[in-house]
């Protein structure tokens, strides 16, 4: 059995606090990999105008990832389907193409209000389990559904939700974006990033 992190989100652009989360992850919930999949188009908000197109976030993500001596893996899943990027069709996908893989989405607490209003949202939660990591400002409740699913650790059974430490790391995609349109040092971004961001011009 396979234990599979996944890790979704437009990443426009990655920051350190994306490879932060997926390697407390990594080690927190003793998985074996952890896949970081770009949305195509968010069910949840725009990409702020401006943005990278697909292919280039993409590019920014593999670039993030490049050096980084980790199961991490750039998976364009979403990409490759296009149009509207829902988690349980994603969940689907992977499952019938892996059925000997279990999956748990890595999640940070600023998630837990929208869970709820997820498409088909119980069958997700048929399909993988949930890992949550605080947010700073952000509230730590649980729905009442989901309070009877924590458990300690993850046993790899689909349904569960663990808590996962926090990076520490007050980063956010949306605040290097204004640094950059600023004209600020980039900070909070690897240094392949930051390269490929003023090589390409990128949110100019």
């Amino acid at each position: 059995m396979k234990r599979v992190g996944l890790l979704g989100g437009a990443f426009n652009p990655p920051h350190l606090g994306h490879l932060k989360l997926a390697e407390l992850a990594l080690h927190h919930l003793e998985l074996d990999e952890v896949r970081f999949v770009p949305t195509a188009r968010s069910p949840h908000k725009a990409h702020p105008e401006g943005s990278p197109d697909e292919q280039a976030r993409l590019r920014l993500l593999r670039e993030a990832l490049n050096g980084v001596d980790l199961p991490f893996v750039a998976d364009p899943i979403e990409l490759d389907r296009g149009g509207t990027s829902y988690t349980v069709d994603t969940l689907e996908a992977l499952s019938a193409k892996a059925p000997d893989s279990r999956w748990i989405l890595l999640l940070g607490s600023d998630q837990l209000p929208g869970l709820a209003a997820w498409h088909r949202a119980p069958r997700v939660l048929e399909l993988a389990a949930l890992a949550v990591a605080p947010r700073p400002g952000f509230s730590l409740e649980l729905a009442q559904d989901l309070q009877g699913r924590v458990k300690p650790s993850w046993s790899g059974a689909p349904g569960e939700v663990v808590w996962l430490p926090g990076t520490n790391l007050s980063i956010s995609s949306s605040a290097s974006r204004e640094r950059i349109l600023r004209g600020d040092e980039l900070e909070g971004l690897s240094p392949q990033v930051q390269a490929a961001i003023r090589r390409e011009n990128y949110y100019r």
